[in-house]
């Protein structure tokens, strides 16, 4: 019998998803997604490696934790990796090994050269919007492709100012005419009171992440028509937790918290759900063993296959996160595992950074309410069982004096084996292109100015 022919790879994500769809229970119909889940493995407790868009993607591609492959803020405001992990993206890669590297919309890992980054192919499109990401990604699909190829599909939906989240059709109030029909029988984000200005903003986040579900779909269903389905490993993911207050830029698990599904073969398959711990930084890893491709020795992840193929329960006993910059500086570290979540701050600042918090209702409220509360505090732990909202920090309590010891000590190991800049005490510098707000902006959306020096 000839050899099966090599697996491809489709790489979906989305842009501010977190876990808000309706494979993981949320009144956010996502029927497609659904049916994704249901014939392949859903990760219940995938966390990113940074929420913060940039430096999440670079994660996943290089299979480094940001600050070890350079990348502190964001590719558009000019943030860029290392020059040596431009060369190790997972495209990069790939192209060695014969894949065509094929890049559909988003990918805001850099500003600069794609080529640099390992994609051979940018296709075309005309806009921001699903439809263009769509469009795009079916035709290239329906080309009939005979070189095996990792096609990359990045949707800006759901991000608060994408056309679907705002689209052609809002009143001059700024609310969706299509969303606010909704909103009147809808709870808010999670983690908000119940108002109407909340409902109303999380019908707009439903009705784009509706849009993102149908354009999926149709990507799904050209690879079908296109007969790639039986050889194709899909991924589908998104960057980080929601554009809402204590989600995105967030080191607790509505910030770090990512939908995470695979489906092809190799055991992905059977409608799974699994609760292993598992990062982006391990995605680099699966695709590697999935392709039977030996694993490049700068990955910091471990791949999941154990358990797709059920022979492992768990594959981390602890994952990572961080944030420098977002839209202005805010240099935090954290380590998770199952039972809790420590976080530590490295700014001698006493106040939110309200900037890294997008613009939104949750947020105006906030603010007007207390504008010093910091949420979280500059150092915390949290008991994810008794507290999975991560709302009552357990630092100074004497029965977890020995944890807090442990958690601390994870943390500084890992910073230590991946060159963590934070330790040396300084201030993160910026890059001689990057533009950031002062922390003591209100809105990231206010004019960023190149600076030296961040504090």
């Amino acid at each position: 019998m000839p050899p099966p022919p090599p697996l491809n790879v489709l790489y979906i994500h989305s842009h501010d998803t977190g876990r808000l769809i309706q494979p993981y229970g949320h009144c956010v119909p996502t029927p497609n997604l659904q049916a994704l889940a249901e014939g392949g493995v859903l990760f219940r407790q995938a966390f990113c490696a940074a929420p913060t868009c940039s430096p999440s993607r670079a994660a996943l591609l290089t299979g480094l934790p940001p600050h070890e492959a350079g990348i502190f803020g964001l590719a558009h405001r000019g943030f860029e990796l290392h020059p040596e992990a431009r060369k190790r993206t997972l495209p990069a890669y790939l192209a060695t090994h014969g894949y065509q590297t094929v890049l559909a919309d988003l990918q805001h890992i850099t500003a600069g050269p794609l080529s640099g980054v390992g994609y051979q192919h940018i296709l075309p499109k005309n806009g921001w919007g699903v439809t263009a990401t769509t469009q795009a990604a079916t035709n290239y699909l329906r080309s009939q492709p005979t070189q095996p190829f990792f096609l990359d599909v990045g949707f800006f939906a759901t991000h608060r100012h994408g056309p679907e989240f705002w689209p052609a059709s809002n009143t001059k109030d700024g609310q969706n005419k299509i969303a606010s029909l909704d909103h009147r029988y809808l709870p808010a984000p999670p983690g908000l009171p119940d108002t109407a200005a909340n409902r109303l903003d999380f019908a707009d986040f439903r009705h784009s992440a509706g849009l993102l579900d149908a354009g999926i779909g149709q990507v799904l269903a050209a690879l079908d028509e296109a007969n790639l389905t039986g050889n194709t490993l899909i991924l589908a993911t998104t960057d980080h937790g929601p554009p809402f207050p204590r989600m995105k830029c967030n080191l607790t698990a509505g910030g770090m918290g990512v939908m995470l599904i695979l489906r092809g073969p190799g055991g992905w398959t059977g409608g799974r759900t699994t609760d292993a711990l598992v990062s982006h930084i391990d995605i680099f890893p699966t695709i590697c063993e999935s392709l039977g491709l030996p694993p490049p020795p700068w990955l910091r992840g471990r791949s999941l296959t154990p358990l797709a193929k059920d022979t492992q329960a768990k594959v981390n006993d602890a994952i990572f996160g961080e944030i420098t910059y977002h839209a202005a500086y805010e240099p935090v570290r954290s380590v998770r595992t199952h039972r809790w979540n420590y976080l530590k701050r490295y700014d001698k600042r006493g106040r939110p950074v309200w900037a890294n918090t997008d613009d939104s209702p949750g947020k105006l409220a906030r603010f007007a309410a207390n504008p010093n509360r910091r949420d979280p505090p500059a150092e915390a732990l949290y008991d994810l069982l008794f507290d999975p909202h991560e709302m009552d920090n357990r630092l100074t309590d004497p029965a977890c004096a020995e944890i807090l010891r442990e958690m601390r000590q994870r943390l500084t190991q890992w910073q230590q084996a991946t060159g963590d800049p934070l330790l040396t005490g300084d201030p993160i510098p910026l890059g001689p292109n990057a533009a950031v707000n002062s922390p003591d902006a209100f809105s990231p959306e206010e004019t960023p100015t190149l600076a030296k020096n961040p504090i």
